[in-house]
């Protein structure tokens, strides 16, 4: 438990100089820290929430992927009414046993939301660092990948008259 609000904790320590954050409440990132850790939890390399999955999914929420708003308000708002129900407590500060069943439910329950939810973790975890996820390309490093060229900046041996 205090180990996910220290990680919600981290991350919103990171993301600006105020903690603000583009989209997401500190309460709707700490319980998404939560999920995305359930999906990709910590072992050998960073977790999803710890190598800025939170950040990335907060980021595209506020620009890019604007029309999802209203299905992580009412994702993030049945996770949390779920953790209140069963276990009489908020997410963030249920077992982590606790915290799978509530994913187990999303996924159940609300698969259009845990698919979505899903989707951009996984982009979060093992996209590329630019866009705020993929922390120091921890995922690349992790599956022993060098870190791609940047589109567009290939190199390019070029021979005489110009062709490659």
């Amino acid at each position: 438990m205090s180990s996910v609000f220290a990680g919600a904790a981290a991350i919103t320590g990171c993301r600006a100089k105020d903690g603000a954050w583009d989209y997401l409440s500190d309460r709707d990132a700490g319980i998404l820290a939560v999920l995305c850790d359930q999906m990709i939890p910590a072992d050998d390399f960073p977790s999803a929430s710890q190598a800025g999955a939170v950040i990335y999914i907060d980021k595209q929420l506020a620009r890019h992927y604007r029309r999802h708003q209203a299905s992580y308000r009412e994702g993030l708002e049945q996770a949390e009414a779920t953790s209140r129900k069963r276990f009489g407590c908020a997410l963030v500060d249920a077992n982590a046993a606790q915290q799978l069943e509530v994913v187990l439910d999303l996924e159940k329950e609300h698969r259009a939301f845990f698919e979505l939810l899903r989707q951009h973790t996984m982009e979060g975890y093992y996209g590329t660092p630019r866009h705020g996820g993929n922390r120091d390309a921890v995922s690349w490093r992790m599956l022993g990948l060098a870190e791609p060229p940047l589109r567009g900046r290939a190199q390019y041996v070029l021979r005489k008259g110009g062709q490659s």
